[in-house]
């Protein structure tokens, strides 16, 4: 079995605006990403990402744009990430067990790399990334500046204070 590392896109790899970014130009990666994802992946967790995409549903952009915005992350790390899982759907055109709350995604992923969910850790900024986390075993970080949920076993800043908690450093 293996660990992994599952991690939100919108507000951890990438800036969160307060808009819906609908074009590649204004997608805007976090800086001070590659250091902490290899020391997660030098320690030999697999690193997936998973996110909601209600903006396909909606008609905002397509599942291209999230490709090339996933694309756009990667060359920005250098191909660390291993694998990315997005739900397309929104709850206001139809249901899917895929959008976080729901476990889907990640027991997609747990499958396929025959992951151990109670030596994986999943980082996220809101409540709805830590839910299914918990559900199925993992740790949980929080990254925000705000009070944390109380699905977090930690709330941190950043990517690099994420990683030194999991690699209790």
């Amino acid at each position: 079995m293996r660990k992994c590392v599952f991690l939100d896109r919108d507000g951890v790899l990438n800036e969160e605006l307060g808009y819906q970014v609908t074009n590649a130009e204004g997608f805007k990666v976090k800086e001070g990403l590659t250091e902490p994802l290899k020391h997660l992946k030098q320690a030999g967790f697999l690193l997936i990402v998973i996110t909601n995409q209600s903006g396909i549903a909606k008609g905002d952009y397509t599942e291209d744009f999230v490709l090339e915005c996933h694309e756009k992350i990667q060359q920005a790390v250098g191909g660390i990430l291993d694998d990315l899982y997005f739900a397309p759907g929104h709850e206001s055109v139809s249901r899917s067990l895929m959008r976080k709350p729901d476990s889907l995604m990640f027991e997609k992923a747990i499958a396929k790399y025959k992951i151990d969910a109670g030596q994986s850790w999943m980082i996220g900024d809101k409540e709805r990334d830590l839910i299914p986390a918990k559900k199925l075993g993992m740790g949980t970080v929080q990254l925000t500046d705000k009070e944390a949920s109380e699905y977090a076993d930690f709330k941190v800043h950043d990517l690099a204070e994420a990683t030194s908690v999991i690699l209790n450093e």
